[in-house]
């Protein structure tokens, strides 16, 4: 079992120049990273990314499951290949979170069948495929690219980020994952944190405590974080009756079919489309807060500090004509057909 280390690089030999350039490159590099199984809204946010890349304006390098256990890894090779990229590499949290609660269980997508008890989705992966570690699909992708020129979504666990700022040199690099991180990557961002609007913890940083503990410990301060806080996205409502409406055009649609079968009257909301939708179209559709520095407390807490020298900032809560604008964005992605 490979085993992770904790430490802190010095920082003297990188600066990165990623905060300037923020808003580039033309065709954005996305690691989408999501405890997909759970919640309907990583189903949207892989959604967009798949359209995304098939209009070219970005390109999915690959998806991280951080939810463990291979129904998990299944549901994001059957939105792979239902979408027409099946060759996007996946990679599977291991030694993660036990049992975190599911809002909305779909676990079994992969297994539905029509009325003849034929399978409904196409998969890409054999069942018994080997898959890597999320971690160590990280440490691929980003020693392939060009420095500064990776953008990271995270929508779920910071399992996988952790253990991969924990990783060491190995075969794949001979850079450590934090100097991978320092070197490869351009902007994170990420769905979490809360900012001033309710002090409480935020769910996917508190259910894995130490990950997120030693997530913020170790992220290179170089590096910007865009976060987009989950009353942000919480105030944005695509109803059941809604998203079947919006693919009337087909029932072989794993959006739709997790709206047939499982319950989605939940409160869930659009938290997780919304950092993708900053990472590929930029920031200038949202409001952002100042430029600060982020700190995660003992006691599972986000803190925001304002400083004309950090690299993180924070979709701040738009108004009632914004999310309504905002949650037609999400629905035109929906509607395609």
């Amino acid at each position: 079992m490979k085993r992770f280390w904790l430490f802190v690089l010095p920082t003297l030999f990188f600066f990165s120049s990623c905060r300037e350039t923020v808003s580039g490159p033309d065709v954005p590099l996305v690691i989408f990273d999501t405890d997909i199984g759970s919640s309907a809204d990583d189903l949207f946010a892989l959604e967009l990314l798949h359209c995304y890349h098939q209009q070219g304006r970005c390109k999915l390098l690959g998806v991280v499951v951080d939810r463990e256990g291979a129904c998990y890894a299944a549901c994001a090779d059957v939105m792979n290949t239902f979408f027409g990229h099946p060759d996007i590499p996946i990679g599977q949290v291991r030694e993660g979170i036990k049992d975190p609660k599911v809002f909305i269980d779909y676990r079994d997508l992969p297994q539905w069948t029509d009325d003849q008890g034929r399978l409904l989705f196409k998969r890409s992966l054999a069942e018994d495929a080997p898959i890597p570690d999320g971690w160590q699909l990280y440490r691929r992708l980003l020693s392939d690219q060009a420095d500064c020129s990776v953008s990271i979504v995270s929508v779920g666990f910071l399992t996988c980020l952790s253990q991969l700022l924990q990783s060491g040199p190995d075969e794949i690099s001979p850079l450590s994952g934090a100097e991978l991180v320092r070197r490869k990557v351009r902007c994170l961002y990420v769905m979490g944190g809360k900012f001033g609007y309710f002090v409480e913890q935020d769910y996917n940083f508190s259910s894995g405590h130490p990950f997120s503990q030693a997530f913020f410990a170790l992220w290179p301060a170089e590096v910007p974080m865009m976060f987009s806080p989950s009353e942000t996205g919480g105030a944005i409502e695509y109803a059941p009756e809604t998203v079947l409406e919006d693919i009337s055009w087909t029932d072989v649609h794993p959006i739709k079919q997790v709206y047939l079968r499982c319950d989605c009257n939940t409160g869930q909301r659009m938290w997780d489309p919304l950092p993708v939708i900053q990472a590929v179209e930029g920031g200038d559709g949202f409001t952002l807060s100042e430029w600060g520095e982020v700190t995660y407390t003992d006691s599972g807490l986000t803190q925001f500090f304002p400083s004309a020298s950090g690299k993180s900032r924070y979709q701040i809560p738009g108004s009632a004509d914004w999310n309504a604008q905002m949650l037609e964005r999400i629905r035109q992605f929906t509607r395609q057909h």
